[in-house]
């Protein structure tokens, strides 16, 4: 993928866990229903033939449901189809394992899935339904299921099987780079590929190389309790001891890791009060900070307005005097006026008298 397309669908990726960013209250309930044509309705045929067709593994396969998938290496004399499902997929097991093709027997078993991850370091909070909620974002998701005790206690871990192989390696890429955090703990989950064990089957007798020599001297003596003293009994005895070394080195190892994980869960609680903390100095700090500058801006704004004032009364004082004076001269000119008239009258007057 070119690095633009992984910018996109990285970019992608990030604007789907924002979706989920949410508090993960009361979460629906899952849907158990079985998918078609998932992963583990997948089948391994074995021990075929270079001559074999895919029409004639469709022909063998059909009768039990439908099928989808089918790929046929000739080559390596094996092939690998899927059913509709899981039931379909143990009935076809079930019958054909074992039946003769030209000669030969069938192996038919069920295919380890290729698009699942283990998930480990999960907290006693995570359910089926928060694990298929968190991991979604790296894909369309089959299965999800949180490991259990036989009381039903979570166990720490869960198996997540994905539709296809790319959302698991996802899964597995961004996890291991980063810290995908599931729950207020800051405990980041740890994803692994999940490595399938038949215990189903198991190992039948007649998949044993009974050709080899190692075979007939490992089966010359059959099932039995060594006797005490016996050279068996003091060989036996070192195997035993052996295992019970590893079991205890096993136990305090556990203990040392549980030890751990319980200070690192005090350290982890401490430093986030300690955070929480230095968050509420610093928001005070910003507040203290507005309430300053709010502080300078309302005593500018009072400063603003006192000086306003006081050049509004200058200018209105200003404009008083201006106007007392102009009302001072008007009545001057008036009076001269007057003055001038009665003048004008008393020499008028005298005139008339002559």
């Amino acid at each position: 993928m070119t690095p633009l397309g992984l910018l996109l669908k990285k970019d992608r990726l990030n604007e789907r866990l924002a979706a989920l960013a949410a508090p993960t209250h009361d979460l629906p309930p899952q849907d158990v229903s079985e998918k078609k044509f998932s992963g583990r309705c997948r089948l391994y045929i074995g021990n075929l033939t270079n001559d074999v067709t895919e029409e004639e593994m469709q022909q063998l396969f059909s009768p039990y449901g439908e099928t989808s998938e089918l790929f046929v290496n000739k080559e390596k004399n094996f092939a690998f189809i899927r059913m509709d499902y899981r039931a379909s997929a143990e009935k076809a097991k079930r019958e054909l394992d074992g039946s003769l093709r030209k000669g030969r027997p069938l192996k038919v078993r069920f295919a380890p899935h290729s698009a699942a991850v283990k998930v480990k370091n999960l907290t006693q909070w995570v359910t089926n339904e928060l694990l298929e909620r968190a991991f979604s974002v790296f894909g369309e998701i089959e299965r999800a299921v949180i490991i259990v005790d036989e009381r039903g206690k979570s166990q720490g871990e869960g198996i997540i099987e994905f539709a296809r192989r790319p959302g698991a390696q996802m899964a597995l890429r961004r996890c291991n780079e980063g810290c995908f955090f599931l729950t207020a703990s800051l405990r980041p989950v740890v994803v692994e590929p999940f490595e399938q064990m038949d215990d189903v089957d198991g190992y039948a007798e007649k998949n044993l190389p009974k050709k080899n020599p190692d075979y007939y001297k490992a089966r010359e003596h059959g099932p039995r309790f060594a006797v005490p003293g016996s050279f068996e009994h003091e060989y036996g005895s070192r195997w035993k001891q052996l295992y019970d070394l590893f079991k205890q080195k096993e136990e305090a190892l556990g203990r040392e890791m549980k030890m751990e994980e319980e200070k690192l869960e005090a350290q982890m609680e401490y430093a986030r009060y300690e955070h929480e903390t230095e968050i509420l100095r610093e928001q005070l700090r910003q507040r203290e900070l507005d309430r300053e500058r709010q502080k300078r801006e309302w005593e500018m704004k009072e400063r603003q307005a006192e000086e306003q004032r006081l050049a509004d009364e200058e200018r209105m004082r200003r404009s008083q005097e201006e106007m007392s004076l102009r009302m001072h001269h008007q009545e001057e000119e008036l009076r001269r006026r007057q003055q001038e008239n009665t003048l004008f009258m008393q020499v008028n007057d005298s005139g008339a008298h002559f």
